[in-house]
């Protein structure tokens, strides 16, 4: 999963035909307009990834094989979604112009929205309740600012902003993987207990690849912020969570903190989405802990100085890392929330990966990185091809209700 994209000959025609055929293809544009193409580095990395996780689990007898590019279009598929130009498919995150440049915007949460005057410094703005005149608005007021002081000020407020392209230069792999101390024998993956901490999609799917390919995944949740996936489509909810047990812990008391701990003690992969400043408030500082083989760190923008505090979801930060398609109107989003697809198969590679070597590693993988990663290279060129509608596969079952298996598990735990 480290080399670049980019460094390989592009048959732009093969490329773009496969992704004319993925389902995914149709999600970038506006609403009016065609298709637009996007850099065929997407299309490659998630191949990639998708042949790592072939690879691997076919080695270990258990076969997980996944069509990358029409993974990128599932949620759509499920939820209805079509392309919206400079608004996201989803509708929550949208493009605004600002003095020098573009940047993304995701409402998706009330808090967002409550903070949207002190992010503007105490500019008067519409009720709420009236949408698009609130968008009319921040378009107006985002015109005249710069977007650097915008994203900025976001970061502070914990608002999922991303400036077009801030994430300046490409990393040389998709997701940084760091050897650990400590021996770590290697053991079938049908024997690991994967404790996922996640939410949303990147590492959900993630977690998933690793129940598919035989491990036992437990789904933890706090008592008092559930997963916010679990309020969106049901349908997705169920594809990448059927099979997973399902663990709710009160992590305002000191049992609750006390049982999550106790849950990552005696994980062999851990997958966990939090700014660090919040593992800290749980007692969980993964660099001393002994106990999991692999910790896998999902962010948005990375985990070092003030981009480990930044909020981000899919689309606004594949914004940040370039990846955006681009007509005489301006840049429109790439896909559904790319980055977060994209970070989720990259990291499941990587972790089968890890795996398969034995020791112990960190993995880091950030929804921006990915992004910019994938944004490089030639652009497809999908112009008179046939583009097939967005797929998904079928669930293999219901999603477990919140702390479902919250006794039996930790009743295990001794």
């Amino acid at each position: 999963m480290s080399g670049r994209p980019d460094d390989r000959d592009h048959d732009v025609g093969a490329v773009s035909a496969r992704w004319a055929a993925s389902g995914a293809a149709g999600l970038s544009g506006r609403p009016d307009g065609p298709a637009l193409d996007v850099p065929c580095a997407v299309i490659e990395l998630a191949e990639a990834a998708a042949a790592t996780i072939r690879d691997v689990t076919e080695r270990n007898g258990r076969l997980v094989a996944l069509d990358g590019l029409a993974l990128l279009g599932e949620r759509a598929a499920l939820a209805g979604l079509s392309r919206q130009g400079a608004v996201s498919c989803g509708v929550a995150t949208r493009l605004l112009q600002g003095v020098d440049g573009w940047l993304a915007l995701s409402l998706a949460r009330g808090s967002d929205v409550d903070s949207l005057p002190a992010w503007l410094d105490g500019v008067p703005l519409p009720e709420p309740t009236d949408v698009e005149s609130l968008w009319s608005a921040l378009e107006t007021v985002v015109r005249g600012r710069r977007i650097g002081e915008l994203v900025e000020r976001a970061a502070l407020l914990g608002m999922p902003v991303g400036g077009l392209g801030e994430v300046a230069d490409r990393p040389t792999s998709a997701v940084d993987v760091v050897p650990l101390d400590g021996v770590a024998p290697l053991r079938p993956i049908d024997e690991l207990l994967v404790v996922d901490l996640s939410a949303l999609w990147a590492g959900p799917l993630c977690a998933d690849v690793l129940a598919r390919a035989g491990a036992r995944v437990v789904k933890v949740e706090s008592a008092h912020r559930p997963d916010g996936a679990r309020f969106g489509t049901p349908t997705f909810f169920d594809l990448i969570h059927a099979g997973h047990e399902s663990v709710c812990v009160d992590f305002r008391t000191d049992a609750g903190r006390h049982d999550l701990r106790r849950l990552i003690q005696h994980a062999d992969v851990v997958i966990e989405a939090s700014r660090p400043r919040a593992l800290r408030q749980l007692g969980v500082d993964a660099t001393a802990l002994d106990g999991p083989r692999i910790w896998l760190s999902i962010t948005a923008h990375g985990s070092i100085g003030m981009a480990a505090e930044r909020i981000g979801f899919g689309d606004d930060a594949a914004i940040a890392g370039g990846l955006a398609t681009h007509d005489e109107l301006g840049p429109c989003f790439c896909a559904d929330a790319i980055a977060d697809p994209l970070t989720g198969l990259t990291a499941a590679a990587a972790v089968l990966d890890c795996l398969q070597r034995g020791g112990r590693w960190r993995i880091e993988a950030s929804l921006s990185r990915s992004a910019r990663f994938a944004a490089a290279g030639p652009m497809t060129d999908i112009g008179g091809l046939q583009l097939a509608a967005p797929r998904a596969r079928e669930p293999i079952g219901s999603a477990a209700t919140m702390g479902m298996h919250t006794d039996a598990v930790l009743a295990a735990l001794g």
